[in-house]
């Protein structure tokens, strides 16, 4: 394997004469602050290669040396990793850009480098004489997992979280509750788990299908499991960042504690985990009640997750129940709001203010924008780059994720064999021809743009093949858009990506991702018989 197979794409490479060939007498030796990389990089290797890898200087033979150094030039996620005679030396500019040199020597050893046995014991592994220069575009690279709708057990977001770090990506973001479930452990509101976090039976595709899984499905992450989580994801210099919803998409919540709805509209108690798709109806009350109780959430979701930001959702709020609940008309009233619209930025400032508190910065949907932000909430941008560019105008960090371009649960061709076709057309070009720095921003404006994240919702994704089937292999794409100081959209080289790519198929052979194939979807990954919601022609470019 060569550098130029390379993904993400790195800043510069260059041929640097002979190589080397790692045997059963290569020595790691972990510098001050690379200790946590040698561990993981040392049980990577020892699984493919069957060599021990045993501390050690190398003197008078091949060694892999880690260090830090350097901060200066190579910033704090930055490497240089040079290849020769001697063996690897992998230079960061920080622990975190020691860990990303793993990754790329693990590529240049080859996909088998990804196995976790040896194929051929005796095999000769070698290096090309190479030296690497990289440092990522973007200070958040990331992926959300929507473990609401469909549960995603513990080992599954682990796996999520290794597949991640190979493409160095560096931002993990849990949707952890819907209105079709709620999967995170709360201590002083046990309910929230043993009845939020199963529904009875399942729409099996689209919300318009007659079809339905009539088997009960749930789950939910223990606050151990959560730590374990983290601490995973620390390791490979992951964040994890968790979302909470408020006030919409509450139906789990409201059906374990009815008292959260808008009890004066509704019978609340009547209610139960939301079984279909799209938005419910059912909100939360913009009550002290609803607030301290989510204070009391919020309290324990910030012991588990050390994150700068807690994400809270605040999208897609139905108004109807509070146009005809009393209460809700009586706190726009008290407050002076500008009606419904008023009430849900009011509700949205109360946790914004309570985060900042605590060393804490909110970040949720564009909708937020609506009504004002305190100076540190950030902005996901999914309605395409229109709440993005606000943001960013009005001083706010923003995470750029339009749906037109990177959801992951719309279909990636158009043929009749897509399974469960969401959305637009969205191929790997498409992915890869995606810039999340819009070209309206000024110099001062685009400084706000923190990265970019791929969103894969989980209507249609049931288990871990349908999740694998639509992350990859955009999402290879994206990681190569958020990492690598690519140009232009148009100007960008596709065809030497889809080159890079065939060697890139093999990594994830090795590694048990069931991708799409680039000649489409293959006996078993298809789903006949069950409803999609294709939309015909281009997204809007909006």
């Amino acid at each position: 394997m060569t550098a130029a197979d390379l993904i993400p794409a790195p800043r510069a490479v260059r041929t640097a004469g002979a190589g080397c060939a790692l045997d059963e007498d290569t020595v790691l030796a972990a510098g001050p602050g690379t200790e946590a990389t040698a561990r993981r990089l040392r049980a990577m290797l020892q699984a493919a290669t069957g060599y021990a890898l045993p501390p050690g200087r190398g003197d008078g033979g091949t060694a892999i040396r880690l260090a830090v150094g350097d901060t200066g030039t190579l910033g704090p996620e930055g490497y240089r990793l040079t290849v020769d005679a001697t063996g690897a030396t992998l230079l960061g500019g920080g622990p975190a850009g020691v860990f990303w040199a793993a990754q790329t020597l693990r590529q240049l050893l080859g996909p088998d480098a990804f196995r976790r046995a040896p194929l051929t014991p005796g095999r000769r592994w070698t290096l090309p004489g190479t030296v690497v220069e990289d440092a990522p575009r973007f200070r958040w690279r990331g992926l959300l997992l929507d473990v609401a709708r469909h549960f995603l057990p513990k080992d599954g977001v682990l796996r999520y979280l290794d597949l991640m770090a190979a493409h160095k990506l560096n931002v993990l973001h849990l949707h952890l509750t819907d209105d079709q479930g709620w999967r995170l452990q709360i201590r002083r509101h046990p309910r929230l788990t043993e009845i939020g976090s199963w529904r009875a039976r399942t729409k099996l595709g689209h919300r318009a299908s007659p079809l339905w899984d009539e088997r009960p499905h749930g789950g939910f992450y223990t606050q151990d499991d959560i730590r374990e989580i983290v601490a995973y994801a620390a390791e490979r210099h992951i964040t994890v960042v968790p979302e909470i919803d408020v006030p919409g998409h509450s139906q789990a919540a409201i059906a374990a504690y009815p008292e959260l709805g808008n009890t004066d509209v509704i019978d609340t108690t009547a209610l139960s985990v939301w079984d279909t798709w799209g938005v419910s109806p059912n909100v939360l009350a913009p009550t002290d009640t609803t607030l301290r109780f989510y204070e009391e959430v919020f309290e324990e979701v910030l012991e588990l997750f050390p994150s700068e930001f807690v994400h809270i959702g605040g999208d897609e709020c139905p108004k109807d129940q509070w146009r005809r609940s009393a209460t809700a008309q009586a706190r726009i009233k008290e407050l002076g709001l500008a009606g419904e619209d008023g009430l849900q930025a009011w509700f949205i400032g109360h946790f914004d203010r309570w985060l900042s508190a605590r060393g804490r910065r909110l970040i949720g949907w564009d909708e937020i924008l609506e009504g004002g932000l305190a100076p540190g909430a950030a902005v996901s941008s999914w309605r395409g780059y229109a709440g993005g560019i606000a943001a960013a105008r009005a001083g706010h960090d923003v995470v750029m994720c339009p749906e037109q371009y990177v959801y992951l649960d719309h279909r990636q061709a158009p043929g009749e064999d897509e399974p469960v076709p969401i959305g637009f057309v969205r191929t790997l070009e498409d992915v890869y021809r995606f810039d999340p720095v819009p070209a309206q921003l000024t110099g001062d404006e685009r400084r706000h743009v923190l990265g970019t994240q791929a969103n894969l919702w989980s209507e249609v994704t049931e288990d871990q093949g349908r999740v694998d089937y639509q992350v990859f292999p955009r999402l290879a794409a994206l990681a190569e858009v958020a990492w690598s100081d690519l140009p232009a959209p148009a100007e960008r080289d596709h065809a030497g990506f889809e080159r890079r790519m065939a060697a890139h198929y093999r990594r994830l052979d090795a590694l048990g991702v069931a991708y799409r194939p680039p000649s489409g979807p293959r006996p078993w990954q298809r789903r006949p018989g069950i409803l999609g919601r294709p939309i015909d022609g281009p997204p809007p470019n909006r």
